[in-house]
């Protein structure tokens, strides 16, 4: 048995409905079932000792290995990961007959860790907006009630009694969340300009910024808890947009208790084998988890046209809202017969759909998103988009502006369908990586009908063979006519340098891929200047960037104005 990781869960997540703690082991199957109810016995006597209250012990079973984890409240989380582990301990030596750890010594020792931590004003604060229906939000450093223009904000040892707080000042502001493996960034920031075109400020968090309005608060990745809190807690905000990446999710949960709407928008193999996640069916479950802050007057918007989002939203019993390209989908066909809500593309319109009644909202070639139609996976992100922008109230002229002028440019989109003309090629830079991206990006490849094809290939050293051999299999089938292996040094990630890029070279030349039609590159700004020395007039040349992509879309400008 391994420990491989304790932490806090401050949000809703897999094993809970909210906070709590968890461990994460590496072990047999054998072992899980000898630990585990050892483990129960352990943390259930030591938390009793401790007046823990209500834990509700969970266990996530997976292949390798488990999670065990069990509820707490907010202000003794560090307590409750101590207690985990001292469990664990226990219950690891019980089971191999050697010692176990002294719990009288042990519990005198995490009840003066309790203690320590213990704020009871936090609690009287979550209990009086709780009270109130005001949404609470909380970190180690500031403790929040109401939400963007209705919050107000305190540190955590600086916190007033509820009596003292004016509460009709303290409101929510509407909240959406978007998950999926491709194309979040992409679908927050369209909302965000349909939001701005309705006259009110969005505040957004993706994995390149938190910003709100034109401003931005910081650069990075922020599709976790932090950068949901940071933009609900700008008294500027009057919309929440918060992109929720599946790492989020796993490592604390959802960074917010409740939301307006929510969009899976697709599950697809990626970043398997993190976290207890080995399959799609496990990752599908992640995805699902931002339905849990949807409550009863929240709707889960869903695409009709992913088959695992197809059959897992179709168990989903709460208020749904289901979108795709294609009108005729038996989804679509069954919600209008049910009078629901939908939407799809209709005689070349996006279009808004309540059972037989239709609202056309714009040419799908008018929306610059869509290259002229030919990006499809970009208008089913535009789709999720209207969805979610009906979800929270916003006007059809709102939505139809938003549609008209959001162009993915690399200022206001970078690295997602990023488009350039040089010297007479059509440069197109992506941040596609994974075979789910690849094949969107070369079904719009196949859209320009180029004489010649040129794509960048690289991929992170955490990703397993398996995942290169899948990321290769879909490249060699789309037939570039060159093929530049980058290396990408800046994400290694335990690989050794090269072996990578000699991985992904063996795999090509496996998938029958002409040696000749390959070459390498030191970096990604090297393969990309190589692939533009290479191009002729009419070629079209796929620029995928995950490592300089900045110095590329730069490089890639100035070749543009020159």
């Amino acid at each position: 048995m391994k420990l491989l990781d304790s932490r806090r869960l401050t949000g809703a997540n897999l094993l809970l409905e909210g906070p709590g703690v968890v461990i994460d082991i590496a072990a047999d199957a054998d072992v899980v079932e000898a630990l585990v109810p050892i483990w129960r016995r352990q943390a259930g006597a030591m938390l009793e000792r401790l007046a823990w209250g209500e834990a509700l012990l969970r266990v996530r079973r997976f292949d390798g290995g488990a999670s065990l984890g069990f509820a707490g409240p907010i202000d003794a989380l560090y307590a409750g990961t101590e207690v985990n582990e001292w469990a664990l301990e226990a219950a690891d030596a019980a089971r191999r007959g050697t010692p176990p750890p002294d719990a009288d010594r042990a519990a005198t020792r995490l009840a003066a860790v309790l203690a320590a931590e213990r704020n009871p004003s936090l609690l009287a604060l979550q209990q009086a907006a709780r009270e109130r229906d005001a949404t609470f939000l909380w970190c180690d450093d500031f403790a929040t009630v109401g939400l963007g223009v209705g919050s107000q904000t305190w540190p955590v040892d600086a916190i007033p009694e509820p009596t003292a707080i004016d509460w009709d000042t303290v409101h929510d502001i509407p909240v959406v969340l978007v998950t999926g493996t491709n194309g979040k960034s992409t679908a927050v920031r369209l909302l965000a300009q349909m939001v701005a075109s309705a006259g009110r400020v969005p505040g957004l968090s993706t994995t390149d910024w938190i910003r709100v309005g034109d401003e931005a608060l910081d650069t990075g990745d922020y599709s976790g808890p932090g950068g949901a809190r940071a933009v609900l807690r700008d008294r500027r905000t009057e919309v929440g947009i918060l992109e929720t990446a599946r790492g989020g999710m796993l490592r604390r949960g959802l960074g917010v208790e409740r939301a307006d709407a929510a969009v899976v928008l697709n599950v697809a193999e990626d970043h398997l084998g993190e976290w207890g996640i080995g399959d799609l069916a496990g990752l599908t479950e992640v995805k699902f988890l931002v339905a849990k802050a949807l409550g009863d007057g929240g709707t889960l918007v869903l695409n009709a046209d992913e088959p695992p989002v197809l059959a897992r939203g179709q168990r989903f019993a709460g208020t749904k809202q289901w979108f795709g390209l294609d009108p005729t989908h038996p989804q679509l066909r069954a919600a209008e017969a049910a009078g629901e809500d939908s939407l799809s593309v209709e005689a070349g319109q996006l279009t808004r759909r309540h059972g037989p009644a239709r609202v056309p909202l714009l040419e799908e070639a008018r929306a610059p998103l869509t290259l002229g139609g030919r990006a499809r996976f970009n208008t089913s992100n535009a789709l999720a988009a209207c969805a979610l922008a009906g979800c929270i109230g916003l006007p059809v002229e709102a939505i139809v502006a938003g549609l008209a002028t959001f162009e993915s440019t690399p200022e206001a989109n970078p690295g997602r369908g990023n488009l350039f003309e040089i010297d007479g090629a059509t440069v197109l830079a992506d941040f596609a990586h994974n075979p789910h991206g690849m094949r969107a990006l070369f079904e719009l490849a196949s859209a320009y009908a180029a004489p010649r094809m040129a794509v960048l290939l690289g991929q992170a050293g955490d990703r397993t063979d398996e995942d290169v051999r899948a990321l290769v299999a879909c490249t060699a089938a789309a037939k570039p006519d060159l093929i530049l292996v980058k290396a990408m040094d800046e994400h290694l990630r335990g690989r050794a340098p090269g072996e990578m890029t000699a991985l992904i070279q063996a795999e090509l030349e496996r998938a029958g891929v002409d040696p000749a039609r390959i070459e390498h590159a030191s970096s990604e700004l090297a393969a990309a200047k190589r692939a533009l020395a290479w191009s002729e007039p009419g070629d079209l040349l796929l620029l995928l960037l995950h490592a300089q992509r900045g110095a590329v879309l730069a490089h890639l400008a100035d070749a543009a104005r020159s």
